[in-house]
């Protein structure tokens, strides 16, 4: 079976379960993204922090030259110590606290997306009482679907995130009249893992005629911010290393109409980092049940939880054996029904403390890692920490 490229013996040496970032295919990934994004002069791409803030990954996607999308004081800080200039970080969240205001506040960072009035004057008040001018961007919910999981929409109606349409122009009148508030631009997000270019050109259509609205009141926006959400190929991680940031991008220029001197925003986060990690775990036993095969790691939902909450597949990888190709479920040592990675999958023959590799893992897995069971968080590792 086709394999991923790995550094076997440099493994042994490590406790399992953990991560391994490979670098090579990290740099390549924003080498590609500043290439495409480039051939448009008005195209700027921040780093969706949430997907994945490894010091050590920041500080490379950092040196690449993209910006920070945060959403959390806990990322803002991560980002500034990675590198990140706060001019360009932009802050998004639906539930901001007060202290998290104020550190944007304090490090000046570029916008901070609202998604509500109550916010919007929250802001304002912490903004007037530290003499501060904070600039916004209003997250308009574009209703516009995604075909994707429904736990990672964003852009419907019935999602928490955003401001209604209809809302839109009134919300803007308010924020002119807001002394400590400049108004800067619209901001959309419809959701992740999206593979289908004609969402994104729904929600160009959607933002033009928005912009067509704006205009009919005499209303400029100056940055138009559409989101993240490209997906990444989860089935085949060794043909397609590289997500299709050509059509991405085109796709925006194309149909996206912009007006004179206006940039656009990306907030491009699994498509950066996803397939350069892997969860590396050791198998433990092979149990054979009464209809199936288990094999039974030392990773389990604490260490990625993707497989247990989103029903998410990751091609998996046993990296120690050649031997014929068995069927298997692979399950973790959680004391949970949930706890399994995969069912009746096909993989090299297992043995106890073969080591195996659940592929496209480096968006929302080491991040979203968690001590049930009272377990060690699983520690990530680079190429060149090997």
């Amino acid at each position: 079976m086709s394999k991923g490229i790995f550094p076997i013996d440099k493994f042994q040496k490590i406790p399992t379960p953990f991560y391994y970032y490979d670098t090579a295919v990290l740099r390549k990934t924003l080498d590609t993204i500043k290439e495409e994004a480039g051939k448009h002069a008005n195209f700027i791409v921040h780093y969706a922090v949430k997907a994945n803030a490894n010091a050590k990954i920041l500080k490379i996607i950092c040196q690449s030259g993209l910006g920070a999308d945060c959403v959390s004081g806990g990322e803002i800080r991560a980002a500034i110590q990675s590198g990140f200039s706060p001019v360009h970080i932009v802050y998004a969240g639906v539930g901001k606290s007060d202290w998290e205001i104020e550190l944007g506040l304090d490090h000046d960072i570029y916008c901070f997306n609202v998604e509500s009035i109550p916010e919007l004057m929250v802001i304002n008040e912490i903004a007037e009482q530290k003499g501060k001018i904070a600039k916004v961007a209003f997250r308009i919910n574009p209703n516009v679907g995604a075909h994707t999981h429904a736990n990672i929409t964003t852009g419907l109606a019935e999602n928490k995130f955003g401001i209604a349409m209809e809302d839109m122009e009134y919300v803007i009148t308010e924020a002119k009249k807001l002394k400590n508030i400049k108004f800067i631009g619209l901001h959309f997000h419809i959701g992740s893992q999206i593979l289908e270019m004609s969402d994104f050109i729904a929600l160009c259509d959607r933002i033009n005629q928005l912009q067509s609205q704006l205009e009919e009141h005499h209303i400029v926006v100056e940055n138009i911010n559409v989101g993240g959400g490209l997906g990444i190929d989860y089935d085949n991680p060794n043909e397609n290393p590289i997500p299709d940031f050509k059509s991405y991008f085109d796709t925006y220029a194309k149909h996206l109409e912009l007006r004179a001197g206006q940039q656009v925003h990306f907030e491009l986060g699994r498509a950066v980092v996803g397939q350069c990690g892997s969860l590396i775990t050791k198998t433990l036993y092979i149990k054979q049940g009464t209809y199936k095969q288990f094999a039974i790691v030392d990773a389990g939902m604490t260490d990625l939880i993707r497989p247990a909450l989103y029903q998410a597949s990751h091609k998996i990888e046993n990296l120690s054996s050649e031997d014929k190709v068995e069927t298997y479920d692979i399950v973790g040592p959680i004391c949970e029904s949930s706890d399994v990675f995969a069912k009746a999958i096909k993989l090299n023959a297992c043995h106890r403390g073969d080591l195996i590799a659940l592929r496209s893992a480096g968006a929302y897995g080491e991040i979203m890692a968690n001590q049930y069971n009272c377990r060690t968080l699983p520690q990530g590792y680079l190429t060149e920490d090997l």
